[in-house]
């Protein structure tokens, strides 16, 4: 087991000083619990190495050593593996369930259908939904062109599932169920690589398995999972290519007579980082993220924003006198071309069984009602396609209409609104004093998981303002970008699930919370942080306490998930035990 605490303030860049002597800002922040870093190795900085479960676990566990040698090895990949086919277990679990068509898959599982069989979304007649759980293969695809509000990729991936499995509930949400499974063992793998812990990784990762909004929109075919899962994978490359960056830059400074790595300020400011395809690969994950819904426009902006000010990191801390001055020659016009185009043009090509028919609803705008444009030198599909997006803008920024589960964002975390997808109610239920039973899929995130995130955001932040954490700044900047537009648009009908997309980053502050709960591992640095001779016993009482204390709430946590566990998948149950899971007047 390993921890968040003081020992991983190896990882941490902004604040990197070149002297030894406190600056005066970091002399005020003292009395908000600001604690000057200690010495670290160059390269540590740069480059933190994983941290290893200590022999004395190994030796209670009567494992030998070759065993346990092998085993850590394999832990990288086994471990994210394992917490993986936990998650996909529970998400395809009776995934075809309820058999009908729940919430906004009556848009979304239509559209796509059409999508990929026509290449444009058509007009489907009211009251259809029916016929379709009938006899799908009684239902034509319409022909006349429908009008939707947003871009294509999501409803493409959820049309590969039925191309698969047919335009069955199965079908629909099958690629989206793929999407939650496999986004558990990218916060795994993102995780094990932020915390240096392959624990504290798959830890991330179980907490987002037993999430219960990302549960259940895992089992539902909406788009927001979808940004989401591209969303996570974008911050992912971001964090690979940040590591290659300063890996490539600690191998470029200069090793003194003693072998120690030494900062040079001419290598930090004028080292070209070279080809970076993991950014390219984050760019197009953030169009492919922006090409589902419009909300990824705002995390390609806070994304794009964050590895520049992680390039600024790492030049200081390779000894750079002038780092923002160096990632304005050397890395900004890279770091941009490398988003914002490559973002731009992923969504213009998702368009492209729009732009290949002459049928898809504003195609021939150019030719009929714009003919008479003064941009007539630009093509007829780009120019039909931009007055769409404009007529989709309106019709987002002016979607004021009320709704039952229609909630603010201040509310959001503390799951002040959910929404109900499905309630069915049973008559004649023995079980229940009513008489009845009911059975509803609610999104809902699993409570005391969501209650303890909001501790952990505010420890976040505090880490990251006080301790200089840039671990703790990426997750504020991964649950702000996800959450903070939505506060501008307060006046529009949202609804509480569109919350999944900063989920991970919730999963990854209460990791963070949880391993400084645990606390730092009882080596010599931690020991000396705390204010310990080498031999007083209290760091090991202290993590012991603290291991217990994490552990007992991630059981609480698991529990809660089980507990909720009838209001995620449907499952009929006594109104009695219904009415029990309703902890507040405004989830009913």
């Amino acid at each position: 087991m390993t921890s968040t605490a003081p020992e991983t303030q190896r990882g941490q860049d902004a604040g990197d000083a070149l002297g030894e002597q406190p600056t005066s800002w970091q002399r005020r922040l003292r009395r908000f619990g600001h604690v000057p870093r200690p010495e670290t190795p160059l390269r540590d900085r740069l480059d933190p190495p994983y941290t290893r479960p200590g022999r004395q676990v190994w030796s209670v566990l009567a494992i030998p050593p070759h065993v346990a040698d092998r085993l850590v090895r394999w832990s990288g990949w086994g471990g994210p593996l394992l917490v993986t086919l936990v998650a996909g277990l529970l998400r395809f679990w009776k995934l075809d369930r309820p058999h009908a068509v729940i919430f906004d898959e009556t848009y979304y599982a239509k559209d796509a259908w059409a999508l990929v069989n026509q290449g444009y979304e058509g007009s489907w007649p009211k009251d259809v939904d029916k016929l379709i759980l009938k006899d799908p293969s009684s239902v034509p695809i319409p022909t006349d062109p429908g009008y939707v509000v947003h871009p294509p990729v999501g409803k493409w991936i959820i049309g590969f599932g039925e191309q698969l499995f047919g335009f069955t509930p199965f079908g629909w949400r099958f690629m989206v169920a793929v999407l939650g499974t496999v986004s558990v063992l990218l916060l795994c793998r993102i995780g094990r690589r932020l915390f240096r812990s392959t624990f504290l990784g798959c830890l991330a990762g179980l907490l987002l398995a037993v999430d219960g909004l990302h549960f259940v929109m895992s089992r539902t075919a909406l788009l927001d999972l979808i940004v989401m899962f591209f969303v996570l994978a974008a911050f992912g490359c971001l964090v690979v290519d940040r590591d290659r960056a300063r890996r490539r830059l600690a191998d470029a400074l200069p090793v003194d007579a003693e072998g120690v790595l030494r900062p040079d300020a001419r290598i930090a400011e004028t080292l070209r980082l070279g080809w970076r395809p993991w950014r390219l690969a984050a760019g197009v994950m953030l169009g492919l993220a922006f090409a589902t819904k419009w909300n990824g426009l705002y995390v390609l902006a806070a994304f794009g924003l964050m590895t520049v000010l992680w390039d600024v990191g790492a030049r200081r801390t390779a000894g750079a006198v002038k780092p923002y001055m160096a990632v304005l020659r050397r890395d900004l016009v890279p770091a941009f071309v490398s988003t914002v185009p490559v973002a731009i043009v992923t969504y213009a090509v998702s368009w492209t069984g729009w732009i290949v028919t002459d049928k898809g609803y504003y195609r021939n705008w150019a030719a009929t009602e714009g003919k008479n444009s003064s941009w007539n030198w630009l093509p007829d599909w780009l120019r039909s396609l931009w007055h769409y997006e404009n007529q989709v803008y309106d019709f987002h920024v002016g979607l004021t209409s009320g709704h039952t589960y229609e909630s603010n964002p201040w509310s959001w975390l503390v799951l002040g609104r959910p929404v109900s997808y499905f309630y069915e109610e049973e008559a004649g239920c023995k079980e229940s004093t009513t008489g009845k039973c009911a059975s509803e899929v609610l999104a809902i995130g699993t409570p005391l998981l969501w209650w303890l995130a909001c501790f952990a955001l505010a420890y976040v932040v505090w880490r990251w303002l006080f301790r200089r954490d840039w671990r703790a700044g990426a997750i504020a900047c991964g649950v702000a970008a996800g959450w903070v537009p939505w506060f501008f648009y307060q006046e529009r009908t949202i609804f509480l699930f569109y919350a999944v997309v900063f989920v991970p980053f919730l999963c990854l502050a209460v990791t963070m919370l949880l391993g400084a709960i645990v606390g730092p591992a009882a080596g010599q640095g931690a020991r000396a942080e705390l204010g310990l001779t080498s031999g007083d016993p209290t760091g090991e009482r202290r993590r012991t306490l603290g291991a217990i204390a994490a552990g007992v709430l991630v059981l609480l946590i698991v529990w809660n998930f089980i507990y909720f566990w009838p209001l995620y998948t449907g499952t009929s149950i006594p109104e009695d035990l219904w009415r029990d899971r309703m902890w507040l007047d405004t989830w009913v």
